[in-house]
């Protein structure tokens, strides 16, 4: 871990989702809680669609703009969430 506290990670994704009429072109991740790990696990779904409900609660965007996300941007998620968690 880096000496230097971060709350929140900017991820630019190569290319931008729709999410409610409006173009993202980034996405901000704030750091999760244990809240949002349970809130999380609570859900019925596979792990994957888990982790799509998370990631929106983090990034503060609907289900459906992670969903319309390329994987390698969605992979960027994926590591912004573990360096949180590491």
């Amino acid at each position: 871990m880096t000496a230097e506290y971060a709350d929140k990670a900017e991820i630019t994704l190569a290319k931008p989702v729709m999410d409610n009429g409006v173009e993202i072109p980034s996405m901000t991740m704030r750091e999760p809680t244990v809240a949002d790990q349970l809130a999380s696990d609570t859900m019925k779904g596979t792990a994957g669609e888990k982790e799509v409900f998370l990631f929106a609660n983090l990034c503060g965007v609907s289900p459906e703009a992670i969903r319309a996300m390329t994987m390698r941007d969605y992979g960027k998620l994926q590591e912004a969430y573990r360096n949180f968690t590491e």
